[in-house]
């Protein structure tokens, strides 16, 4: 019984892990590299609490279901959250300091968050996110600066072979408003189209009462890959302002980009929409070969902030380090060596010997190497 306790005690709950040695050198070198270009764009580190009330991610904010919280409760019987995304967080931090600011502000932030999730889904129920928060600009420059901003932290890592999927909530919006879905069933639609079930959608839409025309226009959007010169194409066929409004978004957008010399690292899928109901305009991910799950999220969420009390608009991104730590060793990256350990010893029985040993090994930590000191009989 007792070799059996400790057995259990000596292994994680499923979902988590331990990271050790090498590999959490590697991880530490991806997420410094990642803050780094953050910073460099004018960010300011933010930290938010591991929980928070379980009100800050309800279902009213738009974040993941209920079901999917760890959810518990304090010494006065109110009900917390572990944090299962930053962005909620942020969001009321930025209400409760910066309620009256009208500059833009902008936010960086590591920690982990939290989803209570089976593991049959091959996915940790803690996930390291890092990312940026942009606050109070409502302009497509801002879309274009965080979307230029995840390809340079990519890029700077050293990972090859990515693409970033841009999509639009709202083209989706316009055309369930064109139609007349219900909040209900325009929720369930946005719900199945994001997961990528085209026949679930498809016999939703049978069993609404709307024109066929609008049923095959909304399931196309399941499978409406663009590029850039389908882009107007799209809007002049929209049928509704709301819509067209948003193609002629990513069409700005991607100049920016363009601008940049970030172009062929995008792609447009009207298909892509977020679990995270809180997106009102673009949304996009980062994919890369040798995955299949995306290593980077983010979009816009410009009504976010007013569940909080201020009106601003925002976007923001969050990049996966340790899941882009895994890809660069499958594409064979080189990671700067960890500088090796020296022993400097000390007889014990030697007075003077462990002061001699002592400012050796300060010479060196101040040369910025790494020194232990090793008794010796």
């Amino acid at each position: 019984m007792k070799n059996k306790r400790q057995n259990n005690l000596l292994h994680t709950p499923d979902g988590v892990r331990d990271i050790y040695g090498r590999e959490y050198e590697k991880i530490k070198y991806v997420r410094k590299t990642i803050a780094d270009v953050i910073s460099s764009y004018g960010y300011t580190d933010i930290q938010t609490p591991s929980f928070e009330y379980f009100d800050v991610f309800s279902k009213e904010v738009g974040t993941i279901p209920s079901r999917e919280l760890y959810k518990f409760f304090d010494k006065d019987n109110e009900t917390l959250a572990l944090r299962p995304d930053f962005t909620p967080s942020i969001a009321r931090c930025a209400a409760k300091y910066f309620m009256d600011e009208t500059s833009v502000l902008r936010f960086s932030y590591i920690g982990s968050t939290f989803q209570n999730i089976s593991s049959l889904q091959g996915k940790y129920s803690e996930v390291t996110q890092e990312g940026a928060e942009l606050i109070g600009d409502e302009s497509v420059y801002g879309d274009a600066e965080m979307v230029s901003l995840l390809i340079e932290s990519l890029l700077k890592t050293g990972l090859e072979n990515f693409r970033i999927s841009i999509g639009e909530v709202d083209y989706f919006k316009g055309l369930c408003r064109q139609a007349q879905l219900s909040s209900e069933d325009e929720y369930e639609l946005r719900d199945l189209i994001s997961s990528k079930n085209p026949i679930a959608a498809s016999k939703l839409l049978e069993s609404l009462d709307i024109e066929p025309g609008m049923k095959d226009k909304l399931l196309m959007i399941t499978d409406t890959f663009a590029d850039h010169s389908m882009l107007s194409e799209l809007a002049e066929s929209a049928g509704n302002e709301i819509s067209r409004r948003a193609i002629e978004r990513l069409s700005s957008l991607y100049d920016l980009l363009k601008i940049r010399g970030y172009e062929s690292y995008v792609a447009f899928d009207l298909g892509m929409l977020s679990k995270y109901q809180y997106y009102t305009g673009i949304v996009f991910k980062a994919f890369a070969l040798g995955t299949g799950s995306s290593i980077a999220t983010g979009g816009r969420y410009d009504t976010l902030l007013s569940y909080f009390g201020k009106e601003a608009p925002a976007v923001g991104f969050v990049i996966l380090p340790d899941e882009v730590e895994k890809l660069l060793e499958r594409q064979g990256a080189e990671f700067a060596e960890v500088g090796t350990v020296q022993q400097i010893k000390f007889k014990t029985a030697d007075a003077d010997s462990y002061g001699k040993a002592l400012k050796k090994a300060e010479e060196i930590r101040s040369a910025g190497g790494k020194a232990v000191l090793v008794a010796e009989n």
